[in-house]
């Protein structure tokens, strides 16, 4: 049986403090919204609640969307190269939808201050477990080879 653990609510000021990362002049994503369009409109407390209304109804329904897993590939020539010939002299970037990359850094985050708040005592115990797996999963893989 699996055992979930109380996700609190998303709060205001953690969109603010997710979307403040971000440079105004990144190429547009597949939902064309800037992301200095994107912080006018966070700004009035009207929209910003809806921003934080849709992160934390992907987390109680444990669902992401669909539209905020499109995303455009775009193959970029790496500059000053002598010959356009091989893979290498290009570079690959991918342009994600702008609310779900506000969303994914808002939860990036709040993982991160659970991480850092972690007991080392904790994290020693989770490592135990990890490698006694990881024991466990070589001995029956070897006990069973022929």
């Amino acid at each position: 049986m699996h055992q979930y653990i109380e996700w609190p609510f998303f709060s205001k000021v953690e969109f603010i403090d997710a979307i403040s990362k971000y440079n105004n002049l990144s190429t547009l994503g597949p939902n064309h919204i800037s992301w200095s369009y994107l912080k006018t409109i966070i700004k009035n407390d009207k929209y910003i609640i809806n921003f934080v209304n849709i992160a934390n109804s992907c987390i109680d329904l444990s669902h992401w969307p669909s539209h905020f897993k499109k995303s455009i590939s775009i193959i970029i020539p790496k500059l000053n190269k002598f010959s356009y010939n091989t893979l290498k002299t290009f570079q690959p970037i991918v342009l994600l939808n702008t609310v779900g990359k506000l969303i994914k850094e808002a939860i990036s985050n709040r993982i991160q201050v659970l991480w850092n708040t972690l007991d080392t005592n904790i994290f020693l115990f989770l490592l135990s477990i990890f490698l006694d797996f990881i024991f466990l999963f070589f001995w029956i893989s070897f006990s069973f080879s022929f």
